[in-house]
């Protein structure tokens, strides 16, 4: 994906964590039918890329039930938060 839609999908994810707040989450999948309705699976990988891009500048967590991950090495499903 061109940086340009990298930095789009983090965009789309710093925006909808905020306006959930501190203390909600989100699955990748959210973000993913926000940036393509129809085509949504399609994104799933790009959305993991950018959360962990995210996670590496400390901007975002990552965890699988109470446990804090990497979205690139753990498959099933993640939750995304602030």
């Amino acid at each position: 994906m061109p940086a340009s839609g990298h930095q789009r999908i983090e965009k789309v994810i710093m925006e909808m964590l905020a306006a959930r707040g501190p203390d909600k989450s989100m699955c990748p999948y959210e973000v993913a039918r926000a940036l393509d309705e129809n085509d949504w699976r399609e994104l799933m990988d790009d959305v993991r890329h950018a959360a962990a891009s995210l996670l590496a500048d400390g901007k975002i967590r990552v965890t699988q039930g109470e446990t804090e991950v990497h979205p690139l090495e753990r498959r099933g499903p993640i939750r995304l938060r602030l």
